[in-house]
């Protein structure tokens, strides 16, 4: 198993959680996906404690659908408190 390291974040992370950090709510896997940012790259996030994934059902022109909110952590929040890594 590989040592434990702190997660720094790189500036397009930190840009995905000053979107995320922008909605009281969340924002939909597909928004974020909408705006440039890889599953790959939310994977890590999700990993590294800095935002958390969860299925819901939502009502769109009266069809239920399933979609999977993205929200910060308190984690996320305070690693936009640090330097940004260049």
């Amino acid at each position: 198993m590989p040592p434990k390291r702190s997660h720094t974040n790189t500036a397009r992370q930190r840009r995905a959680l000053e979107l995320l950090a922008g909605s009281t709510i969340g924002c939909t896997e597909a928004f974020v996906l909408a705006n440039g940012f890889s599953t790959e790259m939310l994977a890590e996030m999700i990993s590294a404690g800095l935002a958390t994934a969860h299925p819901e059902s939502v009502h769109v022109s009266g069809r239920l659908i399933e979609v999977t909110r993205v929200r910060i952590t308190q984690a996320g929040r305070r690693s936009l408190t640090d330097k940004p890594k260049r």
